[in-house]
């Protein structure tokens, strides 16, 4: 019998202990499972179909954290047959490399003193230790031990599971931001004007003008960027700024329905976007390797990139705030007073490369590279400890933490607003700007029509076919229903 028991096959351990810890997993997996599918069914059924999206985006995320841990596993065994000589482990260690012996003890006494089950930690050394000696005999050294094996499985769960968290966090608190602007939207439909005549209004005078342009700015384009950096940290959005935007998309791209709901678009434009930034994209994954890549000992790489995310959040926030001021400059330098409200213009070219989808990319990023450094911290700190060289010195340790706090909350407070409203001031509006059931409505009409015209032959149905065309020059939405024996399908619109 192996001392202690630790050296316990499958087929020598009592099948009560095979059969507890098997129920006690499948028990666990099956509630996880069934939360997640009651919470996708309440979704459904308020009609969220955006979150229920972002729901399945979080499953296959989980899947394909359960699969990369799956091939680990499998291929354990092979990686630590596969040799390389000793000297290549000598450069780009994340520590100084100590006597081999003391390090084998030190790790021992690790997991004895954190309590996480001593036995398992001398068994995974005793169990390396026995792969290990099939590159001892060839002189060389295994590419990775069973000890990394195992803290790289627990890292790669903290990462994903933390990632997941932060994503939910940031839209909870910026989507509570955002939802203390529908006040200001049910105050503009209650007061919405009648036919009566149009008052004059002096555009300098106006309250958004004068807060984005007169004074400030207005010569200086240093002093236009240095104002909408100072911006973002106190009230980014006011109500003059919600009400001239609001008023500014409504008479572009749905001048016919005045009494547009705006916010209510703004809410369902976000949750298709929280989808995109809940998921681990493949660019972000090679992020993770690039950066365990740098990882070297006296680079101090950890703290150096968590500055990254930081710049790219300030840099952002200016940019959505630089975007409101060009809207109101635009309008202050072409027209004195005008008859009516303040109209802006929104325009593509406000943005990077004339793409606002681009500023959703780097949000995504900062997110994620967020969580990133959080979770490696917590990792750290439950698998080494608090002392670890590979956590580095406090000086090092204590700013990394409150940036993270940082850029969390300004993130969830000022970046997500902002960008909500202001990325809808682009030249295309999204499909969120029909509701559910219209879009739904117009894509099974549109179906029907295909259907009648497949009956009538191959050569009718080529010259009737439903066409869906997105016509940037217009954005309104027409469909026009041809009475005629062969009749089309025409939606034409900007859909984003």
């Amino acid at each position: 019998m192996a001392a202690d028991g630790e050296a316990a096959a499958l087929e020598f351990t009592p099948t009560w202990i095979v059969a507890a810890v098997c129920s006690l997993i499948v028990l666990l997996s099956l509630v996880a499972e069934r939360c997640l599918h009651y919470l996708g069914k309440t979704l459904k059924k308020k009609n969220q179909k955006p979150l229920f999206e972002a729901l399945l985006k979080v499953k296959e995320e989980l899947m394909l954290l359960g699969f990369i841990s799956l091939l680990l596993t499998v291929f354990q065994g092979m990686i630590q047959r596969t040799c390389i000589p000793e000297h290549w482990t000598f450069h780009m260690l994340p520590c100084e490399k100590a006597d081999e012996k003391a390090n084998e003890a030190a790790t021992t006494e690790h997991f004895v003193a954190v309590g996480t089950l001593g036995r398992i930690g001398r068994r995974l050394l005793s169990e390396g230790a026995a792969e290990a000696e099939h590159c001892h005999k060839k002189g060389r050294v295994p590419l990775l031990s069973l000890e990394a094996i195992h803290q790289l499985h627990i890292f790669i769960f903290v990462l994903a599971i933390t990632h997941v968290i932060f994503s939910v966090t940031t839209m909870l608190l910026g989507g509570a931001q955002i939802h203390q602007w529908k006040q200001w939207e049910n105050g503009i439909q209650k007061d919405a004007p009648g036919n009566g005549p149009k008052k004059v209004t002096h555009v300098r005078h106006h309250e958004f003008i004068k807060k984005r342009f007169k004074g400030i700015g207005k010569d200086s384009k240093i002093l236009s960027w240095l104002h909408s950096f100072g911006k973002q940290f106190y009230r980014s959005v006011s109500k003059s700024d919600y009400t001239t935007m609001r008023l500014g998309f409504i008479m572009t791209h749905c001048p016919g329905n005045p009494n547009f709901d705006f916010h209510r678009y703004m809410v369902r434009v976000l949750e298709a976007d929280f989808k995109k930034v809940v998921g681990i994209s493949w660019y972000l994954w090679v992020f993770v390797v690039i950066f365990l890549l740098l990882n070297v000992n006296g680079w101090h790489t950890y703290f150096w990139i968590a500055f990254l995310p930081l710049f790219l959040l300030l840099a952002i926030g200016t940019k959505l705030e630089h975007v409101i001021a060009q809207l109101a400059h635009d309008v202050a330098e072409k027209h004195t007073a005008i008859e009516g409200d303040v109209i802006v213009k929104p325009s593509d070219e406000h943005f990077w490369f004339g793409k606002p989808r681009i500023i959703l990319y780097l949000i995504h990023f900062i997110l994620f590279q967020n969580a990133f450094e959080i979770a490696f911290f917590f990792w750290i700190l439950s698998t080494y400890g608090f002392d670890s060289c590979i956590m580095g010195q406090v000086r090092f340790i204590v700013p990394r933490l409150v940036i993270g706090v940082v850029i969390q909350l300004l993130c969830s407070y000022s970046t997500l607003p902002l960008y909500a409203i202001v990325t809808q001031m682009g030249s295309c509006y999204k499909k969120e700007i029909f509701n559910e059931h219209v879009q739904q409505g117009v894509l099974g009409w549109a179906q029907k029509v295909k259907m009648r015209k497949g009956l009538k032959g191959a050569a009718a149905a080529s010259k009737n076919e439903s066409t869906i065309n997105a016509d940037s020059a217009g954005p309104s939405v027409k469909i026009e229903m041809a009475k005629a024996e062969g009749e089309d399908v025409e939606v034409v619109g900007n859909t984003g």
